[in-house]
């Protein structure tokens, strides 16, 4: 496994000595050699705080990272190592670039920051111009002295992913990548993220609250809730069949849905410093609203019961379990009978 967290627990104090925030709460999340996983959830759910650990930013309550199966060292040189590794691209590429560098200070300043080790005996100009042609900035020269004010929305965010690019990293995290382009430009830099993981074999972690997106370029999907992971999988079994109720409410309202009708949560998510007991999503559950919890027998559980951690595939719901073992029961029942 290329990138893994487990049982990964981030908290900030609390306001005036309050309880702390527990922005993420128990995660195991994989990042395999060659993918692209997509962490999907509401804003606030957690996903920034999740990246910003895994990036080595944010030191963890407990729990680990753990990339190409070693365990990343906070606070070490081997931090230093390990960046080279794993780059982020940033949402906005506006606020992403000094708007006094040209694109090759900008792109070069990887370089700069790393040094020779980073260089590897190359010419600092071939690296940021091999740089900026993997990001589809044709001829790259032509780039090298223009400003972020010259370049198109598009252009922006393409220097900013060869910034990451010029390291050679293993694993690209992207933040939002597309969010702030017009929609015409949008598909333009998911195919170069698309094109990069088949022609280089570069993984990526794109963090997005659409999954809309993470259907058109994801291999895996993880749904984040407030702090967790609740349902993970890959992606054409999680957006055609999805289980979580949170899933279903997300996916519901995009054209290509595979839900049949929009689910409309109500309240905001909970607040991280007071999470709810049991399933943390129950207090917007519309499957506990509607009563198809308390008809399964698990209202109950879903008000008092925690759920395990959801690690590569899975889902955390008490009601989805209990109609999967429904199932699995009257199928045992059946094949009894018939022989």
């Amino acid at each position: 496994m290329l990138l893994a967290a487990r049982d990964l627990h981030v908290e900030f104090p609390g306001r005036w000595g309050g309880a702390p925030a527990r922005a993420v709460d128990g995660v195991d999340l994989d990042v395999p050699e060659g993918s692209i996983v997509a962490l999907v959830g509401e804003s606030g759910c957690g996903k920034s705080t999740l990246v910003r650990t895994l990036l080595g930013l944010e030191r963890p309550l407990r729990g680990s990272v753990e990339f190409d199966g070693a365990p990343v060292r906070y606070g070490s040189r081997a931090l230093k190592a390990y960046r080279r590794q794993v780059q982020l691209v940033l949402q906005d590429p506006t606020g992403a670039l000094n708007p006094r560098h040209t694109v090759y200070e900008a792109v070069a300043e990887g370089l700069r920051i790393h040094g020779k080790a980073a260089l590897k005996g190359r010419e600092e100009s071939a690296v940021v111009a091999g740089s900026l042609a993997r990001a589809g900035l044709r001829p790259p020269e032509r780039f090298f002295q223009r400003y972020p004010h010259e370049l198109s929305g598009g252009q922006r965010q393409r220097v900013v992913i060869a910034g990451a690019l010029v390291l050679e990293p293993r694993l690209l995290v992207a933040d939002e990548p597309v969010a702030s382009l017009d929609a015409s430009v949008r598909g333009e830099i998911l195919k170069l993220l698309l094109r990069l993981r088949a022609d280089e074999g570069l993984s990526a972690l794109v963090v997005t609250h659409d999954l809309g997106l993470a259907w058109n370029i994801a291999d895996r999907v993880a749904v984040m809730y407030l702090g967790r992971i609740v349902e993970s999988g890959p992606v054409e079994e999680i957006l055609r069949d999805p289980k979580h109720p949170y899933t279903r409410a997300l996916l519901s309202v995009l054209p290509e849905s595979t839900v049949d009708e929009p689910v409309v949560l109500v309240d905001e998510p909970p607040d991280p410093t007071r999470i709810p007991r049991g399933c943390r999503f129950h207090p917007r559950c519309p499957v506990l609203q509607s009563g198809a919890a308390a008809a399964a027998g698990v209202d109950d559980k879903c008000r008092t019961v925690d759920l395990p951690l959801v690690h590569q595939a899975g889902v955390a719901c008490h009601y989805v379990a209990a109609v999967a073992g429904a199932s699995a029961t009257e199928r045992t029942q059946a094949n009894t009978s018939a022989s």
